[in-house]
């Protein structure tokens, strides 16, 4: 077993979907950081089986709307000295704004300078939103 040292001041991104965590990694943009960044994958989990985990070894800002939506069972801690001082469970988001493009060639939104669209989820369990605009249906 591989044994990845206790975080003293960051962040871990614990309950990643097994096989996601490198998406998450990329969107985040982990790749580009200078501070120490693990993701590890297939770890054994009791609860999952098998899940990813990320621990990046500094502060940084999350949009916790696309950590959402990308992943809504992922948990966030927050760690200092060591101990976990904050933690919050995802949730895929009731709106997201800015994030995904309407794929209807006749929205307005194709066409002309609109302000960042607002998408709706309509259906929780297909992760289904739609446009603010069309109220065309996309699937993540």
């Amino acid at each position: 077993m591989i044994n990845v040292s206790k975080l003293k001041k960051g962040i871990v991104l614990d309950h990643i979907t097994a096989g996601h965590g490198y998406r998450v990694f990329r969107q985040l943009g982990l790749d580009k950081l200078s501070d120490v960044v693990v993701l590890m994958t297939n770890v054994d989990s009791e609860r999952m089986g098998k899940k990813d985990l990320i621990k990046i070894e500094t502060d940084l800002p999350l949009d916790f709307d696309v950590l959402g939506l990308l992943d809504p069972g992922i948990t966030v801690s927050y760690v200092e000295n060591g101990v976990c001082v904050r933690k919050a469970h995802l949730v895929l988001p009731e709106k997201v704004t800015g994030i995904l493009r309407c794929k209807n060639p006749r929205c307005i939104s194709q066409t002309e300078d609109v302000e960042p669209i607002t998408f709706h989820l309509v259906d929780a369990r297909t992760k289904e939103y739609a446009c603010e605009y069309c109220d065309a249906r996309t699937h993540l």
